[in-house]
């Protein structure tokens, strides 16, 4: 057998992040399930910590790069990618393992404060959002032969969210990502063009200044719900949150008479995988997303 005939073994280190441990479990759920049948392991980081992310980088920046480059180093040590599912933690981590590449005095001070704890971070570990790791590692063909519940008949819209693309559009074009439709495409469901898939969804706003927040989330459940979408799919907790929670009176403030199920892609993914509603934690949805998935056949 030549080197070229064995079949590359995806392994990564995974960071869950605080939110898939609370609030998002079914994120955390869904995403080990569904990389377990498509033969992705995910080595879950030892002693993580949070990355830093939401208010606290405007409240110091240079601690939250600390905060991340903790988690960096534990994976540079391992040897391995760092993989994660929320969006939040994924631009907290790239951007910081991003400017301490570029920035010398920054990396040494990130550094001297990594050493004070017994670690040291060399800049030698990538930052991968799970999305782009289904997509481009394990490919189309992988996904499709793994594929036994196509989601044929279920018409979607990939809201991307604001946090994947942006600023550094590295992985996804920022303003038409289509990561997502790729991958629900090979899925069998029908992405529907959504010119909101990269719009804000008022993330903490709806915490902090909720009549903002309330318009941002709803314009992007009207846009939904005009291009007669069965289901929202998303790759980032927050968005999810946002879109699910308050949908009754979210619609009532923006003119709009709809309910419309959100679901995040790993639980898309393994429904089309042939995963179980629990395997899924399908049923900590607020919205009813195993109710249209029966609708269409999907699930019996």
């Amino acid at each position: 057998m030549t080197e070229a005939t064995v079949k590359k073994k995806l392994v990564y280190s995974y960071f869950p992040g605080c939110s898939l441990e609370g609030t998002n479990e079914a994120y955390d759920v869904s995403t080990r399930n569904a990389a377990r049948v498509l033969g992705v392991e995910l080595r879950e980081l030892e002693d993580w910590n949070c990355c830093g992310a939401t208010a606290y980088v405007a409240v110091n920046e240079k601690k939250s790069f600390v905060l991340s480059a903790r988690n960096l180093a534990l994976a540079e040590k391992a040897g391995l990618d760092l993989v994660t599912v929320c969006s939040g933690c994924y631009l907290a981590l790239y951007k910081a393992n991003k400017y301490i590449g570029r920035n010398p005095k920054l990396r040494a001070e990130v550094r001297n404060a990594l050493r004070a704890g017994g670690l040291d971070f060399a800049g030698n570990v990538r930052v991968r959002h799970f999305l782009e790791v289904v997509v481009n590692d394990v490919g189309e063909d992988a996904v499709k032969r793994h594929v036994v519940r196509p989601l044929q008949g279920l018409r979607v819209v990939c809201y991307h969210g604001c946090q994947i693309g942006r600023p550094f559009g590295d992985i996804d074009d920022p303003e038409k990502p289509n990561l997502m439709d790729r991958l629900l495409s090979w899925l069998g469901a029908e992405p529907l063009d959504f010119p909101m898939s990269s719009k804000c969804c008022g993330g903490l706003m709806m915490t902090t200044h909720p009549e903002v927040g309330m318009k941002l989330t709803g314009a992007v459940l009207k846009c939904a719900c005009r291009r007669k979408a069965d289901a929202i799919i998303t790759a980032c907790p927050l968005c999810q949150v946002n879109l699910e929670s308050r949908q009754e009176e979210i619609c009532r403030l923006v003119g709009c008479d709809c309910g419309i199920p959100v679901m995040y892609f790993t639980q898309a993914m393994g429904t089309a995988l042939g995963l179980g509603s629990k395997e899924l934690s399908l049923g900590d949805s607020l919205t009813p997303v195993e109710e249209v998935l029966s609708a269409k056949g999907v699930l019996s």
